[in-house]
């Protein structure tokens, strides 16, 4: 007979049940026997009282253990709730046996029940303890030979648990050699068997236990306190890590998540905790919508389709001209939602009305998300025609068609780069912000959402820099004085998707980016996160401004111009409404421009630009400016 088999599931709890009837059994006996030599308590002579007390105790305790599901508990992996519950069973047992020993008129004193209760439940704690440590030793996996010598900093209960976890896995690459805590009532005690010192300690006692890895083991850690620890830690020569819950897990509460131990990312260091928007009146906004994406397949359009999958929309329509993204969201959307989702995918552009037209006549959709657009700024700069075709016009004929078929929404999304634009990029997302607030009157609500960078989007700086990591180097920036807001996808896209469900006429909506970040710094923290050092293992190499590029984006959220909404992170500028008529006389002169320069004649992009937008400044004049900004002083 195979015993390890024999002795789980049932078969193991009857032997459990088994070996504690016979443990409270031999102890009974035993009691009895010294009762009654001893002449101590209940004599061995009156039997039948004994018996009857031996029986009432035998029943209180058992039923007590069954109620508390004693014998359901899988004790090599149980905790201390299980051993605690188990002698609140037997004590409970004791009591109740002493009830209806008075009831029955067999009480004959405390010693009976004092006795065998207690040592009953020492036994079957013993025969636990042991159980454990006889298991781990015939089934633990040898230890790990390149365990790695581990500090671990915070000795609360979060550290205590990570301690215990690497302590009791041989299979674990780090073994916790002591604890760092700022607590004074820990410093200088033990918690999970380890010592805890002071941060003062912390060096000497890296260097004395050779400790090569560092794990951050903090509940509600912020970014400032985490960036904080990271460069202490990071400066002594070691690696450090963070237990961390899983980003993408949903829990009752933060205790309730699963924790992993990770890596620092670059958003642990210099951007704020990621907002999460579960605001079920705005969801419940596009439940039961059609609501059509586009630009659907890039890194905003994505997120904003995979945000709006969430809300049971009766139609979700992907549209974008590049049909690889627009495959990879469709196949995602299906993996996730299978049949519970109506999706469409149509690839067009923008520029062809009379696809648009078709399209909108297709679906009929209620609110429309426009994210296409073309928005790398160097590329633009060359290429300034195609910008006003897909941006500017694409937007007013994305518009018309919204308008067109009665759309109840239409929310643009715009950039930081449109507030006094000095490249071509910027002054056509200005543009278009004017012709979303032109439409004041329209019957549809027309709006625009206004952020800066998004972390990790195709094109933008961290994707750039993690390639030029990998491939040895240089990492090149424009100039070490450049700075940017950042914001991650997830964030910004679910912060527009409130803005829309708020939009109602002509809104500039503009998003609390936090506080601007030195490309440089970002430089810096991304050659260190990869276990480098910079300026000896990678060079960064400032390679200068390029055309239209200036310093820093304007702060978006300035309180003398902004209206506050009922989200503390989404604001309404104060800003000026074109006219109607205005805006549409310079459509006219933007598609003449265009048909122009397609025959290669016409004004320069950048030309036409400066005259119909009024806020397009020259990057050279704004530069040279740039160290008086409040915003260059910010992050001084």
């Amino acid at each position: 007979m195979n015993i390890k088999k024999f002795l789980e599931g049932k078969n193991r709890r009857i032997v459990l049940v088994v070996f504690d009837m016979l443990c409270f059994l031999g102890i009974n006996i035993l009691y009895g026997i010294m009762a009654a030599f001893l002449e101590h308590g209940m004599p061995m002579s009156d039997l039948k009282i004994f018996a009857i007390n031996s029986l009432l105790l035998f029943i209180g305790m058992f039923f007590f253990r069954i109620f508390f599901n004693i014998y359901r508990t899988v004790w090599r992996y149980t905790s201390t709730k299980s051993y605690f519950m188990l002698v609140m069973s037997d004590f409970l047992g004791s009591i109740t046996a002493i009830l209806f020993a008075y009831i029955f008129s067999t009480y004959g004193g405390i010693w009976h029940f004092a006795m065998v209760a207690p040592l009953t439940a020492l036994l079957t704690l013993m025969s636990r303890f042991t159980y454990r440590l006889l298991y781990k030793k015939m089934n633990g996996a040898k230890a790990n030979a390149v365990q790695k010598n581990t500090a671990l900093i915070g000795a609360g209960q979060l550290g205590s648990n990570l301690a215990n976890d690497l302590l009791s896995n041989p299979k674990s690459k780090y073994r916790p050699s002591f604890f760092v805590d700022a607590d004074k009532l820990k410093i200088g005690r033990k918690v999970a068997g380890l010592e805890v010192f002071s941060p003062e300690e912390a060096q000497q006692n890296i260097d004395k236990y050779q400790v090569t890895d560092v794990i951050i083991s903090i509940t509600k850690l912020g970014n400032e306190r985490a960036s904080e620890l990271y460069e202490i830690y990071s400066g002594y020569g070691c690696k450090v890590k963070i237990y961390d819950s899983l980003a993408h897990e949903v829990a009752e509460n933060d205790a309730e998540k699963k924790r992993v131990i990770r890596d620092f990312q670059i958003e642990d260091l210099l951007f704020r905790k990621e907002l999460s928007i579960n605001d079920k009146a705005v969801l419940g906004y596009y439940k039961g919508k059609t609501v059509l994406v586009t630009g659907g397949g890039g890194s905003i359009g994505s997120e904003i389709c995979r945000q709006i999958a969430k809300c049971e929309p009766k139609k979700l329509v992907i549209l974008d001209i590049y049909e690889n993204n627009a495959y990879d969201i469709q196949q995602e959307l299906i993996r996730t939602y299978n049949e519970k989702l109506n999706l469409a995918v149509e690839i067009a552009s923008v520029r062809d009305i009379s696809r648009l037209d078709y399209l909108f006549r297709k679906y009929r959709p209620e609110v429309v998300f426009h994210a296409a657009a073309h928005k790398h700024v160097p590329l633009m700069e060359n290429s300034g025609y195609e910008a006003i075709k897909n941006n500017i016009l694409g937007t007013y004929n994305t518009a018309d068609m919204a308008e067109k078929y009665g759309a109840e929404k239409f929310i643009l999304i715009s950039t930081d780069k449109a507030v006094n634009p000095t490249n071509v990029m910027g002054a056509t997302k200005r543009f278009c912000e004017m012709i979303v607030q032109s439409r004041k009157e329209s019957k549809t609500s027309f709006a625009a959402v206004r952020f800066g960078n998004v972390l990790g989007s195709n094109g933008s700086v961290i994707p750039l820099f993690k390639k030029q990591i990998e491939a040895g180097g240089p990492v090149t920036i424009t100039d070490k004085r450049i700075i940017r807001y950042f914001m991650t996808i997830p964030e910004a896209s679910q912060l527009v998707i409130q803005a829309g469900a708020m939009a109602k006429r002509g809104e500039l909506f503009v998003l609390d980016m936090g506080k601007p970040v030195k490309i440089y710094d970002l430089a810096l923290n991304m050659i260190r996160l990869s276990g480098l050092e910079p300026e000896k293992d990678i060079e960064i190499r400032e390679i200068g401004l390029r055309p239209g590029e200036k310093l820093y984006e304007e702060l978006l959220i300035k309180s003398e111009t902004l209206d506050k909404t009922e989200n503390n992170m989404i604001f309404i500028e104060r800003d000026a409404a074109p006219e109607r008529e205005e805006v549409e006389k310079n459509i006219k002169i933007l598609k003449n421009a265009a048909e122009k320069w397609d025959n290669s004649e016409g004004p320069d992009a950048r030309e036409i630009l400066m005259e119909i937008v009024p806020t397009f400044k020259n990057p050279a004049a704004v530069n040279k400016e740039a160290e008086k900004s409040e915003e260059m002083k910010n992050v001084k």
